[in-house]
C-alpha cells in the first residue's frame, strides 16, 4: 500500500512537470520562437502621449498591453512590459525590470514597487488591494465601498527578485532583495532576502547564489563607457 501511494505521488509529479513544460513551451513558441514574430512595442511618441507620471530611456512597452491611471505610473530606464499585461493604479517600476506576457499589476491606492533588475514571468498576478472573503462584508467592484471592507497594502518587489510563472503576490507582501519565487507559488507573507521560495503557501527552500551581483557591477560599469 505504501509503495502504491508513493508511486502515485511520483506519477503525479511526473504529469505536473509534463503539463508545466508543455505550457511553457507553448508560450515560448507563441511569443518568442515563431519565425517572423516580433513583439510590437510603442514608439517614443506613443509612450509620451500616454501621460505617464515619469518615463526613463530605452523603455519597451507592448502595444497590446493595457494601462489605467497612467498618471500614477513611473517606469525606469531599460524596462519592458510585454503583450496582454494589465497595469493599473499606483505603480513604480525601476530600471531593467521585465514584466512578461499576461501579467496583472493592480496597484490600487497603496501601490506596487518593482525595484531594479526584478522580473515577473508569464501570468503573474500582483494585487495591492483585495476584498474581504470572510463573508462579513460584500465584495466586488459593483458594490459601494460602504458595504465592503477592502484590504489595501503596498507591495514591494525588491532588487533582483524573480517571480516564476503564474505566481500570486498578496497585498502587503515585501519580497526582499534577491529572492526567487518558484512557478505557481502563492505568496501571502513577506520574505527574507536572498532565499528561494516555492509552494502554496510559499515556503523557504534554500539560499540563493549572489554571484549575479558581480555581473550587475560589470554590466553597470560597461554601461558607463
Amino acid at each position: 500500500m505504501l509503495f502504491a501511494t508513493r508511486f502515485m505521488e511520483l506519477y503525479f509529479i511526473f504529469l505536473t512537470d509534463i503539463i508545466n513544460n508543455n505550457y511553457l513551451c507553448y508560450l515560448n513558441k507563441k511569443f518568442n520562437q515563431v519565425k517572423g514574430y516580433d513583439m510590437a512595442f510603442m514608439s517614443e511618441d506613443q509612450l509620451r502621449a500616454m501621460g505617464f507620471k515619469s518615463l526613463g530611456s530605452n523603455i519597451k512597452i507592448s502595444e497590446k498591453a493595457s494601462f489605467y491611471n497612467c498618471d500614477q505610473l513611473e517606469i525606469g530606464d531599460n524596462s519592458r512590459i510585454d503583450d496582454f499585461c494589465v497595469v493599473s493604479g499606483k505603480i513604480k517600476i525601476g530600471r531593467n525590470v521585465h514584466v512578461a506576457v499576461f501579467c496583472n499589476l493592480a496597484g490600487g491606492e497603496e501601490g506596487i514597487e518593482l525595484h531594479d533588475f526584478s522580473g515577473l514571468a508569464y501570468g503573474c498576478q500582483v494585487f495591492a488591494q483585495s476584498d474581504d472573503y470572510s463573508g462579513m462584508t460584500m465584495t466586488n467592484p459593483t458594490v459601494p465601498k460602504i458595504y465592503k471592507n477592502e484590504i489595501k497594502k503596498e507591495i514591494i518587489i525588491g532588487r533582483h527578485v524573480i517571480v516564476g510563472t503564474n505566481s500570486l503576490i498578496f497585498p502587503g507582501v515585501h519580497l526582499q532583495e534577491g529572492c526567487a519565487i518558484g512557478a505557481m507559488t502563492l505568496v501571502r507573507k513577506s520574505t527574507e532576502p536572498w532565499f528561494i521560495y516555492s509552494g502554496n503557501p510559499a515556503i523557504k527552500i534554500k539560499s540563493r547564489n549572489k554571484n549575479l551581483l558581480n555581473l550587475e557591477h560589470e554590466y553597470l560599469k560597461n554601461e558607463e563607457k
